[in-house]
């Protein structure tokens, strides 16, 4: 009760709170993005061999690999990570982003997801305090740092993270918590049918696929949560995102043609700020779009 109290009467020791759970948070956000795409992969395998019943094929790995088991190693020398070398942040600068055991390097991103969680964290929990709306949010962005690492990597928008979220903007909104429930509904199946509009256009054009299904469930699920309103804006600024990245590296790469790229960072960006700041993209909307 007394630590309840004093985040709900400190603002201090609310963003120090929220910063310090939220760096935990990242750090297992970065189990999640390393280990759910090898998850589904190997789920994938074993059920189109049971479905094919192809006796001939390479059996698919049994063994138990879930986001608990097995501990955390280095993938050269399967050292076990302890729990002194798994604190967020400081481990990695403490071993100075080298396996302990074989001083084979360790990936940035691990250091950078727990910043950039606890970063975006306390950001809402300075923008909105101690409430309701804060603790949305935050699983709202943990949920989108996820996918846009998992999309960004192996060009995946998993439905085990994207349909809760959607089903969660849409009771969440039951009483109106963002927006209507009108809204939401409206939001996310307009959402779906946007994409899934240019899809086949593009599809019918040129005989090619310009985005995966997983874009169109995505954009459904922040519709869900944000009301159709803040959908011009997502499909819009996500556009630019992607633009702007997509020109950049072909220029630093020297190509001519661009290759393929995930929309879904682009799309989790976009959502991230339409969300977080929620009033100001709707009440734009509305003027521009006079309603």
């Amino acid at each position: 009760m007394e630590l309840i109290y004093l985040l709900s009467t400190s603002n201090v020791w609310l963003l120090v709170t929220v910063g310090l759970v939220s760096l935990m948070i990242g750090s297992f956000l970065n189990v999640i993005i390393s280990r759910l795409p090898i998850m589904l992969e190997r789920e994938w395998k074993h059920e189109c061999t049971e479905f094919l019943g192809n006796t001939n094929a390479t059996p698919a790995d049994t063994s138990t690999f879930n986001l608990a088991v097995p501990r955390s190693q280095c993938p050269k020398c399967g050292h076990q990570i302890t729990a002194l070398e798994n604190i967020p942040v400081l481990s990695y600068l403490y071993i100075r982003g080298k396996c302990s055991n074989c001083r084979t390097p360790i990936s940035l991103q691990y250091p950078l997801i727990e910043i950039t969680t606890a970063l975006l964290s306390i950001l809402i929990a300075a923008k909105y305090g101690f409430t309701k709306e804060t603790l949305a949010l935050l699983f709202m962005t943990w949920a989108l740092i996820t996918l846009f690492m998992i999309d960004a990597q192996t060009m995946l928008l998993p439905d085990n993270i994207v349909f809760p979220f959607l089903w969660l903007g849409i009771l969440l909104n039951l009483n109106g918590f963002f927006t209507s429930l009108e809204s939401s509904v409206i939001g996310t199946m307009v959402g779906y049918l946007i994409l899934w509009s240019l899809f086949h256009l593009f599809k019918l054009v040129t005989g090619k696929e310009g985005m995966g299904y997983g874009d169109f469930k995505l954009l459904a699920a922040l519709g869900a949560w944000g009301g159709w309103e803040i959908l011009p804006f997502v499909v819009f600024a996500s556009s630019a995102f992607g633009a702007v990245f997509g020109i950049t590296a072909m220029a630093l790469k020297g190509q001519k043609e661009s290759q393929p790229m995930p929309f879904g960072p682009w799309l989790a960006m976009a959502g991230f700020v339409a969300l977080v700041w929620h009033k100001e993209v709707v009440e734009y909307t509305r003027n521009f779009l006079m309603v």
